[in-house]
């Protein structure tokens, strides 16, 4: 054998157990995965053991900060998920991605200064991203910053107008920023996109509510507990319409 085809034949050599080490990975962050929707401790252990033996890396780093959030430890997750996106070597849109997941836990863990900050540094990775954008609008809504929030809701309806959510998350933008018209004609776009959508429904329930319409109100209201029983949407509607009922004994 020549030189240069025992040279190729090394390459290929390495190129297959390389292969073969990439899809033991590969089937070993699926498993970590898997195991957090059902033993989040089991899984974060797992991960922990994983990265420390070397062969985990930024895998094992992401099932662990995935196995914090579904224990409820999202301050620590998000930390996890910050640093992680920091350290790797990869594509600015995988960085933005980690970066947008890590505001997003920073939101669980009720910072959204820091969620905002976050999303900002995300959104330099990947200028326009609608999912990011999103996660902003959300952190700066947190902070009583509705301006804001809904400049970057109009960013997400302008590059995608089918969205409902981003229609009925601009009507509670208009509302706290008393453009009342404004925000029933957005929380209509959103119902005509989608017509049992929660969050919408909340909120022409709370538009109609605002303007003596109690009737409409709590049609909507109960609406939303027929069509999603259990969620943020769901919290809160039931927390109207017992608001409603208690002043009118």
């Amino acid at each position: 054998m020549s030189m240069i085809r025992l040279t190729l034949a090394v390459v290929f050599m390495l190129l297959a157990e390389r292969a073969i080490a990439e899809t033991s990975a590969s089937a070993r962050y699926n498993a970590c995965m898997e195991k957090v929707a059902r033993y989040p401790k089991d899984a974060f252990e797992d991960a922990i053991q994983w990265r420390d033996m070397g062969g985990g890396g930024g895998a094992a780093e992401h099932c662990a900060a995935s196995a914090l959030i579904a224990l409820g430890l999202f301050k620590d997750a998000a930390v996890r998920l910050e640093n992680l996106a920091q350290r790797i070597r990869e594509e600015p849109a995988f960085k933005a991605e980690l970066l947008g997941q890590a505001a997003q836990t920073w939101l669980l863990a009720e910072m959204p200064a820091r969620a905002e900050a976050v999303a900002t540094a995300a959104l330099k990775l990947r200028p326009g991203d609608i999912e990011l954008l999103l996660d902003r609008a959300q952190a700066r809504a947190a902070l009583a910053d509705y301006a804001k929030a809904n400049e970057d809701l109009d960013a997400v309806i302008i590059r995608d107008p089918g969205r409902a959510d981003a229609f009925a998350f601009r009507a509670a933008a208009k509302r706290f920023l008393d453009d009342r018209a404004g925000a029933l004609v957005d929380v209509e776009r959103a119902l005509a996109l989608d017509l049992n959508h929660a969050p919408a429904l909340l909120e022409r329930g709370n538009l109609r509510r605002m303007a003596g319409n109690d009737a409409g109100a709590r049609a909507d209201w109960l609406m939303v507990l027929s069509i999603s029983p259990d969620g943020v949407a769901a919290d809160a509607a039931r927390a109207n319409l017992e608001k409603m009922d208690v002043k009118q004994r």
